[in-house]
Parts: structure tokens; sequence; C-alpha cells
């Protein structure tokens, strides 16, 4: 007898952190729908100041508008030496829209002249879980690094190959999906988010 997977829709596009997410939920008896499977469900404004909140509007949008239990993340890179930009603009730090090779470039150019001392950057993750009954759950991670000018590895997307972690002496696309999991800031806050979000599955399901 075949046992019904648990439905949830991850508020994303993005088909680098559909991967990431379904490669982590391996163990689970989970199907994991990204938002392309979702048409009606239109470009949701992330009008929040932090990471927290822009993930929490996004799940309970997405739970409310499909009728899953919707997760949702929002993440992305804090330099310091840049006053913690991009922030909550990461994704679109070059232009709305823009590819990750566009932000990429802003990032070097405004980079460069800094000093070493000044590169200094973290990656951060909030994850929202939200059913469409209204319970909603968020938690956090973050990863310590700094930005190096020369991009190196293939593996990942975003920032990754500017992305130093200095205790692996290698950049987040230079490492395996194993270690990169272990250790991100999106592998993190999905470990904390994953009693809550099994809890609210098995709501929804009951």
């Amino acid at each position: 007898m075949t046992t019904e997977r648990a439905r949830l829709v991850f508020a994303t596009r993005n088909p680098g952190k559909v991967r990431e997410l379904e490669r982590m939920l391996a163990g689970e008896s989970i199907e994991v729908a990204g938002l392309d499977r979702f048409p009606e469900v239109g470009e949701i404004e992330e009008t929040g100041a932090t990471f927290r909140d822009n993930a929490l509007l996004k799940a309970v949008t997405v739970a409310n508008l499909t009728g899953w239990v919707a997760l949702a993340d929002d993440s992305g890179l804090e330099v310091d030496g840049l006053g913690g930009r991009p922030g909550v603009r990461s994704a679109r730090y070059a232009r709305e829209g823009a590819s990750d090779a566009e932000n990429n470039q802003r990032l070097i150019t405004e980079v460069t002249p800094l000093a070493p001392a000044q590169r200094t950057a973290r990656y951060r993750c909030a994850i929202a879980v939200a059913a469409p009954h209204g319970e909603t759950a968020v938690e956090e991670g973050s990863v310590e690094g700094r930005i190096v000018i020369d991009p190196r590895g293939t593996e990942g997307f975003g920032y990754d190959p500017y992305f130093l972690v200095p205790d692996h002496a290698r950049t987040m696309a230079e490492l395996t999906a194993a270690e990169k999991d272990r250790i991100s800031h999106r592998g993190q806050a999905l470990r904390r988010t994953l009693p809550h979000l099994l809890r609210l599955l098995a709501i929804t399901k009951s």
C-alpha cells in the first residue's frame, strides 16, 4: 500500500532553491512543488524590512492562494564594508529582475575598492511556513564568510562563487551539495523549521 505524500509548495520560481529543498527533504514523504506549478499566483512584492518579514509575507500569501502548506524563504548577502548591502535586495541588487551575473557584477564593482578587512560578509536566511488555516512559524540561519574578487567554483547559484567560507578555505560554489547543505544559512534555517513543517503538514492531511 502506497502512503500518500504530504504536499508542500515552495514559494519560489528559483529552480536552484527548489533543488536544494528537495535534497534536504529527501528523507521525508513530501511532494515539493515550486510556484511554476501555480501560474495563477502572480509576483509577490517583497515589501518587508527584514528577511523574516518577507518570508512570512510570501508563505502566508501562497498558502492562502493555493490551499497547500507553503514554505517561503527570504535570504541574502550582507557585506560589512557596504553597510550591510545588498541585504533584502540581494536578488534584485542590480535592478528588478536582475540575473545572478548582473547582481554579482554590481557586488564586485562595489567591493573591489574596499580593504580586505572590510570584505567580511554573511549569508542570512529566514524560512517561514504557513498553513491554509492560518498557523505560521519562522526560523532563521546565518553563515559567516568574506567576499573574494575572483569567482571560484561552479556549484550553487547567486553569490556563491564569491562567498568564501574561511573554515573550509573554499567558496560556497566549491563545496559539494552535502557540505553546503550542512553549513549553509538555508540548511540551518530549514533544520530549525522542519519540526514546525512536519506538524503543519500532519494537521493539514488529517
